[in-house]
């Protein structure tokens, strides 16, 4: 039941996200596994339209909030309001009370303002006057900024990327894909036309299937290796943190369940290590001066650090 809601989830989304099919199932394994998305591109590639259209499949409520350098706290959480008529502070919903929260350029705000939302992230919960408000279940956050365009920006903190389960870049869409991009979008917008294909309590149920999933020790030793390869790598100031690890774990498990197992193999593993640790690494400067990316430090450390054999 879950593979097929997964296929069903992928393939609508696809009709409105079109040619980036490995994106769009990174997005659902990291909304499966219980964490939230850094979409790191340029402007205009459709990171946007991804989120959009993730909310109306998956029946989710959505809110979309443009960061700029005067956005403040309150406009996340929310705030409390007087009312003369009832002679009480009424609270009043912010952008983070919905189930999918669209972040455009996050890195565009201040550093008070990007805590607030990183706090929200982690808690799932906002607290206003010493009132704690639960957020809706499931709660997941697609956050985007613009790599390239540093005027005016406030680059999230190492630590708070680690809040991040996965960072995603979606890159520009072939040549065919552009053209069929143009011709469904010539008449009206393929958002309008993508039906609901599941419920949030579906997701919910999903979340506690991935707990069942198998992962043996040799697996989840390989896993950890990995990990604490970063951490003694000559280039890497900072490596994986325990918090890293758990994001690793948690996204193999969802992606086994996309490939229709209930049990996670070392290349699950692979296929989505440099995605959830790409950017939670912190690189020496003799790194940059040979101009070697996270990524590719990533890479290298797959290369020499292979799965252990089943007994």
């Amino acid at each position: 039941m879950v593979v097929e809601q997964s296929r069903q989830i992928i393939a609508e989304v696809n009709k409105a996200f079109i040619g980036k099919n490995e994106i769009v199932e990174k997005v659902l394994m990291t909304i499966y596994a219980g964490g939230h998305v850094l979409l790191e591109d340029c402007p205009g590639v459709g990171k946007t339209t991804l989120a959009l259209a993730f909310s109306k499949v998956l029946g989710l409520s959505h809110k979309r909030i443009q960061f700029t350098t005067d956005t403040l706290p309150s406009d996340i959480t929310g705030f409390n309001m007087f009312n003369r008529e009832t002679n009480q502070f009424e609270y009043r919903e912010g952008a983070a009370n919905c189930q999918l929260l669209l972040a455009d350029e996050i890195n565009r705000t201040s550093p008070k303002t990007q805590s607030a939302l990183l706090e929200v992230l982690e808690e799932h919960t906002v607290s206003i006057d010493g009132v704690t408000h639960q957020l809706p279940e499931p709660f997941v956050c697609i956050a985007t900024q613009n790599p390239l365009g540093f005027a005016g920006t406030q680059p999230l903190p190492e630590s708070q990327l680690d809040r991040f389960m996965v960072c995603l870049s979606i890159g520009y869409p072939s040549l065919e894909n552009q053209m069929q991009l143009i011709h469904a979008q010539r008449y009206n917008n393929p958002l309008s036309e993508l039906r609901e294909v599941t419920t949030p309590q579906n997701i919910m149920e999903v979340r506690d299937y991935l707990t069942s999933v198998k992962m043996t020790d040799v697996v989840l030793s390989y896993a950890i290796r990995l990990c604490e390869a970063t951490r003694n790598h000559p280039l890497v100031e900072l490596g994986i943190s325990p918090r890293g690890v758990q994001a690793l774990v948690r996204m193999a498990c969802a992606g086994a369940i996309l490939r229709e197992r209930n049990y996670v193999v070392p290349e699950d593993v692979q296929r989505i290590f440099c995605d959830v640790c790409a950017h939670r690494l912190v690189l020496r400067p003799q790194a940059q001066v040979d101009g070697l990316t996270a990524r590719a430090i990533l890479e290298e450390i797959m290369m020499k650090v292979r799965p252990e054999t089943e007994r």
